[in-house]
């Protein structure tokens, strides 16, 4: 869709699932199952939305999915149904990996960048995208490459060394504006330094909100997920974004919503946020 002189276009790397109690934290089972049916296993179904910006004459991908390096195992146990893959999402748009000047991550998790790297035909690794920079809070980079037994699984080293050895990575130090209009926004609480990404062109402002409110679902302030491992950050920083977001008139661009994938923010009498969909890209 046109965002006053920009063009964005969401791009998917196909679908996953995550265990449903993680998903949504300290809330009952009972309360967030009425919007989020489970499988067998008790999953819920997640979608991989990456956003493509056409800017300045530039492309600009937030996020890269989950790429395609894990083994069975892994896609058997997150349910991954890779159908389209990021390439094959942005083929359909006429752009290929080599196109692309600007990877931006909203975090270093596996579902977020697990499309930075391939495997080459010999086997070795290398940046999926060969003539772009990468972009990721510097923070964030060191807790991914120092991760503990809290957060070792959620960083897979393959998904960013490859990348610094390289030097293709431009580490930021807060909040940045990246070209005139693209803006990296720290959005702490799922991890120390989370960031989403802020769009304005012509008056307009788009937000891509990546894991700070993953899908619609996660729109009320309590919805957290027991992933974030600053819980109660992760609660401020919503409710920031939120208030803007409603007061602002800003487009609230959804990353694992299966459904939605974005819309403006309304509030109640009593407060509480829902959201005004957006059905179609125009």
């Amino acid at each position: 869709m046109k965002l006053g002189a920009f063009d964005i276009y969401p791009v998917s790397d196909g679908r996953f699932a995550l265990d449903g109690g993680a998903m949504f934290g300290v809330v009952p089972k009972v309360l967030w199952e009425r919007c989020c049916p489970v499988d067998e296993l008790n999953r819920v179904p997640l979608s991989l939305t990456a956003l493509l910006i056409r800017a300045h004459g530039q492309y600009i991908l937030v996020d890269t999915g989950l790429g395609a390096k894990e083994d069975g195992k892994f896609q058997s146990m997150f349910a991954v149904e890779r159908a389209p893959t990021l390439r094959e999402s942005l083929k359909r748009l006429g752009v290929y990996p080599e196109d692309i000047d600007v990877v931006i991550n909203t975090h270093l998790h596996f579902d977020h960048a697990g499309g930075n790297t391939m495997k080459s035909e010999d086997g070795t690794l290398r940046p999926a995208f060969p003539k772009a920079r990468y972009v990721v809070q510097r923070g964030e980079f060191d807790d991914a490459a120092c991760a503990n037994e809290r957060t070792k699984a959620s960083y897979r080293r393959d998904n960013f060394t490859p990348v610094a050895h390289l030097n293709q990575w431009d580490f930021l130090h807060g909040d940045t504006e990246l070209l005139p209009g693209v803006k990296a926004v720290v959005t702490a609480g799922h991890t120390r330094w989370h960031q989403s990404i802020r769009i304005e062109s012509e008056g307009k402002v788009a937000f891509f909100l990546g894991d700070l409110i993953p899908t619609v679902s996660h729109l009320p302030l309590p919805y957290i997920m027991g992933y974030d491992l600053y819980p109660i950050q992760t609660l401020e920083t919503k409710r920031w974004v939120l208030d803007r977001a409603f007061e602002e008139e800003w487009l609230l661009l959804f990353e694992h919503d299966p459904l939605v994938q974005a819309g403006y923010v309304r509030r109640d009498e009593e407060g509480k946020y829902f959201l005004r969909e957006v059905t179609a890209w125009q």
